[in-house]
């Protein structure tokens, strides 16, 4: 549980590149259509050599061509219909506003145990909801000055994501045999996913043309940081606890930390206010119920 643990935490920190990049590229004026495709496309040769160096690629397309279907489907959902809609949330909401309300996929993960033979984990349910006080409670200066007109359509957006990144991962865990391997399956839903993005930046090319320099090397580092490192820190995360729904409840509460990591990265890089005292209060619930949610499961 502590070794999946670690690996959450770090998951978030490299997820919050994430959310710094993307409000880069938007207010550089990139297109969301590229940062999403883009992301994903550099991905793809990356987990290709990490699984080409663990000789793994034959076993990991055999199981594709095995059961394709189920591949493309819950691809597209765990990373393609997660993906295209928070990268397109960050056009109507503010970066701050994106990663706090991203945290409802805390509830959604709990919310979706039923789908898998197992009860509800009410506990973590609960502290789960004290994380996302703590995080309201970090965004209520911003939340009080006003959100903004395209606010309705980022939280339809993000509520989308937040449903489908679990709802892709645990049915991609339960599909797969114990042989298959994190990095294997990571670059097998990247794979599988790919039809829906190929099809993504071909509409983008027609709307606004190619990507900039400037998109393209973003991208490329956001690829690097969340679609391969934090995307295997936190799928290895869940991989360990898979059969305990109260752990696994933990390991997809860590995800809060992304909103900790986003301010700070806000604060050093693109120059964000500083949060107000409610706000540093906020920071220490989200804390405080990210550890009570991780002794409520043993």
């Amino acid at each position: 549980m502590k070794k999946a643990l670690v690996y959450g935490i770090l998951g978030s920190l490299f997820f919050a590149f994430t959310f710094i990049f993307n409000r880069s590229m938007n207010l550089s004026g990139g297109d969301w259509m590229w940062s999403a495709c883009l992301r994903y496309i550099f991905t793809l040769p990356i987990m290709a050599v990490l699984v080409w160096k663990q000789q793994g690629m034959k076993a990991i397309i055999c199981e594709i061509k095995e059961n394709t279907g189920k591949w493309i489907l819950w691809s597209t959902i765990g990373f393609g219909m997660f993906y295209a809609p928070l990268s397109m949330a960050s056009v109507y909401g503010a970066s701050w506003f994106v990663a706090a309300t991203w945290q409802i996929t805390i509830i959604a993960g709990v919310l979706l145990t039923p789908l898998f033979g197992q009860k509800i984990p009410v506990k973590n349910l609960l502290m789960s909801l004290v994380i996302l006080i703590g995080i309201i409670l970090l965004q209520i200066n911003n939340i009080q000055q006003g959100i903004g007109e395209g606010v309705p359509m980022a939280l339809g957006l993000i509520i989308v994501a937040s449903v489908s990144y679990p709802l892709g991962n645990r049915k991609m865990m339960s599909c797969c045999p114990s042989s298959i391997t994190t990095i294997q399956r990571v670059f097998g839903m990247t794979l599988c996913s790919m039809p829906f993005w190929l099809i993504l930046s071909g509409t983008a090319c027609v709307r606004v043309g190619l990507p900039s320099n400037g998109q393209i090397l973003q991208s490329f580092v956001v690829a690097l940081f969340s679609g391969v490192i934090a995307t295997i820190l936190f799928f290895e995360a869940t991989n360990l606890v898979k059969h305990n729904p109260k752990q696994l409840a933990v390991i997809e509460a860590t995800q809060s930390g992304e909103v900790i990591f986003t301010l700070l990265g806000s604060l050093l890089f693109l120059g964000d206010t500083v949060p107000t005292v409610i706000g540093f209060i906020g920071v220490g619930v989200v804390v405080a119920g990210m550890i009570a949610n991780s002794l409520v499961s043993d």
